[in-house]
C-alpha cells in the first residue's frame, strides 16, 4: 500500500492518503485509493477505478467510481498519453485528461493538460528529480511540479498549491 502526508494551500489540514493497486494481469489493475482528513476523522473521499495500460502506444485509460461528501457519488474517465521527446524517455510530452460524471451523467470538473515531463536519475547520490512544466486547458492556467525522491511541490500561476510526503 502507498501512503502519503498531503496538504494544500485551501485546506487547514494535512490528509492522510492511502492506494492501493490490485493487478488483474500484465496491462491491467484494480486501484482503490482514499483520504482520511486529520481534523475531523474522517474520509474526504473513496475512489476505485479500473486502469488499462497499453505500453506499445504509450498510453493508459482508467474508469471508476468516485465518493466524497460534496459531491456524492460520480463516475471518472481518465486517459493519458506520453510522447517520447528524447530516446531514453527522460523528457516525455504528455497529454491527459479528465471528466467526471455524476449521478444524472452531467459532466462536472473536466480537466485536460498538455505538460513536458523531465525525469532526473542520480540528479546527486541516490536523489532522483523531475520537474513537470504544463497547461491546464480547461481553468486556463499553467503549472508546475518538482518531485525529488518522496517530496512532491506542485503550483499554478492562479496560486494554488500542494505539497506531499510519500512514506
Amino acid at each position: 500500500m502507498e501512503t502519503s502526508l498531503r496538504y494544500t494551500c485551501n485546506s487547514r489540514s494535512m490528509k492522510i492518503h492511502a492506494k492501493e493497486k490490485v493487478p488483474v494481469n500484465s496491462r491491467t489493475h484494480l486501484q482503490f485509493h482514499g483520504e482520511l482528513d486529520t481534523v475531523t476523522g474522517a474520509p474526504s473521499y473513496f475512489c476505485g477505478m479500473m486502469r488499462y495500460f497499453f505500453p506499445e502506444v504509450s498510453t493508459g485509460l482508467a474508469v471508476g467510481l468516485h465518493y466524497d461528501k460534496r459531491q456524492k457519488l460520480r463516475c471518472l474517465l481518465r486517459g493519458k498519453k506520453e510522447f517520447p521527446v528524447r530516446t531514453d524517455k527522460h523528457v516525455t510530452f504528455n497529454i491527459k485528461g479528465r471528466c467526471d460524471l455524476d449521478q444524472d451523467l452531467n459532466q462536472k470538473n473536466p480537466k485536460g493538460a498538455a505538460e513536458f515531463a523531465w525525469n532526473i536519475m542520480n540528479f546527486k547520490e541516490d536523489q532522483d528529480v523531475r520537474i513537470k512544466v504544463g497547461y491546464e486547458m480547461f481553468e486556463k492556467v499553467p503549472y508546475m511540479q518538482i518531485r525529488e525522491n518522496n517530496w512532491t511541490f506542485n503550483a499554478n500561476m492562479k496560486g494554488k498549491w500542494n505539497l506531499r510526503y510519500d512514506l
